[in-house]
């Protein structure tokens, strides 16, 4: 199939069919994570719990990730990442029938977010694994950026969608629409024509295989960079179903659209990023300035929310830190995934997921915790100012052991 070179990793067929059902599929769970924030809210209006659901979703990947990784490299991505598809059906199906009954209680949201993480800590890294066996390393790039793509145009269609759905039939209809949209996915996955890569034989316990993956990562020198960034930037800067909601209601006194149009305009910038990757984004590996110079875009972009009194500033500033995050995001993944031994990509991949999404819960309970005490620009100036502190911090200290581009 001739595609245009900005498009060039859909000339991969098995890569079309999961571009396309993951283009229905996150589109639901936009909605889903609009709704459940909206959900805690009028259950609560606690910023601090706001922030612990957030906190609960994400704590299963801090504890599961290394050990999830070692499954992914023992087993085929594919018939994985379909389980695990079918599998987060169920907490969606489950959150709409509590919600349309009125029967919904704080700790049903609570415990639904622990199960959707115990999944996703599998999920993630499965599905980010995966790419790089439908595309191969010379179109990785290109295919990374085009998920992301597909992700943020998603950010862009199901909060706005999802808060629009909210104001006028409630949070029901947005969880069970989410459910539905896992269909299109797991269909794709099972019609694939791409031969499974045969299970790696076991040669080790997983306590072995789970320190081999933490050796390579350490010793790596850019690789360690790459991983400690995304490991400060998404700690303490990229809580956004926390501060955005928080911005929303708190500051701008929005309602659920108005929480929408703001998740549509990180959404919005994040896509114009990832279109961006994908068309300027050659073969190999991105260079290492680019990698740092987004990191420190993104850091002060959120730190700016903290001026953030109007709601046309917030949306603009949110497209900003839509734009900085995913050109940060695309640029250390495919750094990541170039680099790493095909033996290695399910242990160094959920090692990804650890620290770009595993420490969510600490971010989330801090933005939380200070929102609630000194309120949400306090939060907004603290996490953003950190991130890009250390961000300096840990780009210096590379240089100065190293000396030179790694």
């Amino acid at each position: 199939m001739r595609v245009p070179p900005a498009l060039r990793a859909l000339s991969h067929r098995d890569f079309r069919l999961f571009w396309v059902g993951q283009s229905v599929s996150v589109v639901g769970s936009w909605m889903q994570t609009v709704g459940q924030a909206w959900l805690v809210l009028e259950l609560t209006g606690s910023p601090f719990r706001l922030g612990l659901v957030s906190a609960l979703q994400f704590a299963p990947l801090l504890f599961l990730a290394l050990v999830t990784g070692v499954v992914i490299d023992r087993f085929p991505k594919r018939w994985l990442v379909a389980g695990t598809q079918m599998a987060l059906m169920a907490p969606a199906f489950t959150l709409a029938v509590l919600a349309w009954t009125r029967t919904v209680q704080y700790w049903h949201v609570a415990a639904l977010a622990v199960a959707i993480g115990v999944v996703n800590a599998l999920d993630m890294p499965g599905r980010q694994s995966f790419i790089a066996e439908m595309v191969g390393r010379d179109d990785l790039l290109n295919a990374i950026a085009l998920n992301s793509a597909v992700f943020n145009a998603a950010r862009v269609i199901g909060p706005a969608v999802g808060g629009l759905l909210i104001a006028r039939y409630g949070v029901a209809l947005a969880f069970f629409l989410n459910g539905l949209s896992f269909l299109p996915a797991v269909l794709a996955l099972l019609v694939m024509r791409g031969r499974d890569l045969p299970p790696r034989r076991r040669r080790a316990t997983i306590r072995e295989e789970i320190r081999d993956g933490l050796r390579y990562a350490v010793r790596a020198p850019r690789v360690a960079l790459v991983l400690s960034l995304v490991l400060v930037v998404s700690t303490f800067a990229i809580n956004h179903t926390v501060t955005v909601p928080l911005i929303a209601r708190e500051v701008l006194r929005q309602g659920a659209d108005g929480l929408g149009e703001l998740m549509a305009a990180l959404g919005a910038g994040a896509l114009v990023g990832a279109v961006l990757m994908a068309a300027l984004g050659g073969k190999g590996r991105p260079p290492l300035g680019a990698v740092i110079g987004t990191a420190v875009l993104v850091t002060g972009a959120v730190s700016a929310l903290a001026a953030v009194r109007q709601f046309g500033l917030a949306a603009g500033i949110l497209f900003v830190v839509g734009l900085t995050q995913i050109m940060f995001l695309t640029s250390c993944n495919t750094t990541v995934q170039v680099a790493v031994p095909d033996e290695l990509r399910g242990r160094i991949m959920s090692l990804y997921a650890l620290v770009f999404a595993g420490v969510t819960p600490i971010g989330a309970f801090l933005v939380g915790s200070v929102a609630q005490a000194f309120g949400v620009p306090a939060a907004c100036a603290l996490g953003g100012g950190l991130a890009l502190a250390l961000v300096l911090a840990q780009t210096g200290r590379f240089y100065q052991t190293q000396g030179r581009l790694a």
